[in-house]
């Protein structure tokens, strides 16, 4: 069919439907239209702008299968009172099959403070669970394998702290550090637009964040040293196309520092991943997705020169 009769059909269908879509609800903030046809990608390129799953540029997906081949990792966000009493609940949590443990800290941790401190009064064990010490952590994770288990921490700007208590309770069950895997959030950029729990000033915190980077990407290789997160921007009003756009921001961001700091891009870029929240419009957040890897993909390429097909790759964990 032409590009001329399909836009007389689109003509005469618009004004057909006209009466009956004005009692549609409106949706502020996402530009619909009532169909789409074959003109709305007549200029598009399919191989440089869509491509194949598991192929650049990942619009599609970054693996070939995508969820049906590689499933997602399961985790109940959890974390509350005690370390002992956290515990119970993940050694619970795993043994009923979940397939990742995903740690909540209390407010006072989040924020650097002990939970003695007079500030911490009130939220110790709240909204998470308090941690302390090193021995706080070896109770959190006892009994639970390390070395078998994949652990997300929503951690930001003592991140490296938990992290390095993580890892010693790993070496301590004998666990090497380059055989651990999990995430820590780490993303306190998103802290001073959206969030709050930020300790210290921009610049020293994303000092301490790019050092992660790098130890990680010499000594704990499988460990994600990022989330950089979406899902907080959202909450706090964004649109989805803002939620993109702003965290994909902040990802350049730490990819400048990380590369003004000495680090070659392909050396930490592969563990990168983002945090995207998954509203209830679903074809916005499939489309939100799509462009979302799309555009990182052409950034870590075009800007930042990856070669490494893992670097352009948008790894993602979401909640709704």
């Amino acid at each position: 069919m032409s590009n001329e009769k399909i836009q007389a059909g689109l003509e005469k269908y618009n004004a057909s439907v006209e009466k009956a879509t004005a009692k549609f609800p409106e949706r502020p903030n996402l530009p619909e239209q009532r169909l789409y046809t074959p003109l709305d990608i007549k200029d598009t390129d399919y191989a440089d702008e869509i491509g194949f799953p598991g192929m650049y540029p990942y619009t599609r997906g970054v693996q070939p299968t995508m969820y049906r081949g590689r499933f997602w990792t399961m985790r109940m966000y959890a974390g509350f009172s005690t370390a002992a009493e956290s515990n119970k609940r993940y050694r619970y949590l795993i043994e009923s099959g979940a397939t990742g443990l995903s740690c909540a800290f209390d407010l006072p941790t989040q924020i650097g403070y002990d939970s003695d401190d007079p500030i911490s009064e009130g939220e110790v064990g709240k909204v998470g669970v308090a941690i302390d010490s090193l021995a706080d952590m070896e109770v959190l994770f006892d009994q639970i394998d390390l070395g078998k288990v994949s652990t997300s921490m929503t951690i930001n700007a003592p991140a490296s702290v938990l992290l390095a208590m993580y890892i010693a309770v790993a070496e301590k069950q004998g666990v090497p550090a380059d055989q651990l895997k999990g995430t820590i959030q780490n993303d306190i950029l998103k802290e001073y637009a959206a969030r709050g729990t930020y300790i210290f000033p921009p610049r020293p915190s994303m000092r301490l964040i790019t050092n992660i980077f790098e130890y990680c990407s010499k000594n704990v290789p499988k460990w994600n040293t990022i989330s950089i997160s979406g899902y907080h921007i959202r909450e706090a009003g964004s649109t989805a196309s803002q939620e993109i756009a702003f965290t994909i921001a902040d990802g350049i961001a730490y990819c400048e520092a990380a590369i003004k700091a000495g680090l070659h891009i392909d050396d930490f870029a592969g563990r990168l991943s983002f945090f995207w929240n998954a509203h209830n419009n679903v074809l916005e957040e499939v489309a939100k997705f799509r462009a979302s890897r799309r555009v990182w993909a052409k950034v870590m390429k075009e800007r930042f020169h990856a070669e490494k097909p893992k670097s352009m790759m948008l790894r993602v964990h979401t909640q709704t």
